[in-house]
């Protein structure tokens, strides 16, 4: 019987760490990721869309993962995204994460080249079978691969005994929907876009893995027990107002992912660099739409949550969020 209860909740997509010469930081990769121990989050999906893997190396991705397991220490659930441009270098980090001893590896479709159905179930198989031993999860995000999983692909690849699941970031949560009824009690769907954790959970949903939960995590944790309490009327309040600060941080000129990381210095005091080009950096017109954005989630906390368990999380950090008057 496969465990899927350590995918069940909240998991932030990890973000990318750079030191200030733009290669990717072991220090930050490592506070980054003892930060999520801290927040309470179930797990953490490594070198994914917030990860910038498109924009890294392959050595690059090894070291990414390699300093989360060293500073997880088996206190998260790990997947790592591990899909390349070509089936070889996606091997190679397959093989690297199930030598880590991550619980799961995840893979978009090729990009690119418009490939057939049979195509495309064979780099998935192919990359599971470099980790033989490793549960693979379906990484469905047609807006930007530029190709969708179709129930007859999925239906493909739920012949590989390593398949678990998706991961879907598609917007329809119909889609959400269709995959859990076709695959059933005994895979796992993940609900993709942030602006509607709320809405795919309820259709079926059993885990979340988003780009914006690491900036606010206490924010969605919150959702999520409103959601498995049924108090939907709370729940919407929390996703609206999500919704609202993720708004916000898409309005700046620079990449959100740079918005989010200069948030992540104010409010809790990581160093996590910029973004790798071609993501644009921020401008300094940009610093007001943060600002505004960091204050919008502090006060989403006061509002939502206990004040004496944000403050408790906080202690030791250098200033923000932690600062808010504990209200009983």
């Amino acid at each position: 019987m496969r465990n899927l209860d350590k995918y069940k909740g909240v998991i932030p997509a990890f973000y990318a760490c750079y030191d200030k010469d733009g290669n990717i930081s072991p220090e930050a990769v490592q506070a980054l990721t003892k930060y999520f121990v801290e927040k309470g989050v179930k797990g953490v999906y490594v070198n994914g869309s917030s990860g910038e893997c498109i924009y890294q190396s392959v050595e690059d991705r090894k070291i990414v993962l390699e300093n989360v397991m060293k500073a997880a220490e088996g206190k998260l659930t790990v997947i790592a995204h591990v899909a390349c441009n070509n089936t070889k270098d996606s091997q190679e980090l397959a093989k690297h994460a199930e030598s880590l001893g991550v619980d799961a590896i995840a893979a978009i479709p090729p990009i690119y080249f418009h490939l057939p159905e049979y195509a495309i179930a064979k780099y998935w198989n192919d990359i599971s079978a470099a980790a033989p031993n490793t549960d693979f999860v379906i990484y469905n995000i047609p807006q930007l691969a530029g190709v969708a999983l179709t129930q007859s692909l999925f239906a493909e690849m739920r012949k590989n005994p390593n398949v678990i699941g998706v991961k879907n970031s598609s917007m329809p949560v119909q889609d959400i929907q269709m995959f859990k009824q076709a695959a059933g009690p005994d895979y796992i769907i993940f609900n993709g876009p942030d602006e509607q954790f709320m809405s795919g959970r309820v259709i079926g949903a059993e885990g979340a893995i988003g780009g914006t939960y690491g900036v606010m995590p206490e924010l969605y944790l919150k959702l999520d027990d409103y959601v498995k309490a049924g108090e939907m009327e709370k729940a919407r309040e929390i996703q609206y107002a999500c919704d609202e600060i993720i708004y916000k941080m898409c309005s700046a000129h620079g990449n959100m992912y740079a918005v989010i990381k200069a948030i992540l210095k104010i409010n809790e005091g990581l160093e996590l660099g910029g973004v790798r080009e071609p993501l644009p950096a921020l401008i300094d017109a940009d610093m007001n739409i943060v600002k505004e954005a960091a204050q919008m989630i502090c006060d989403a906390k006061k509002k939502f949550i206990s004040r004496n368990i944000v403050a408790q999380r906080n202690i030791g950090r250098k200033k923000g969020c932690r600062d808010l008057p504990i209200l009983i």
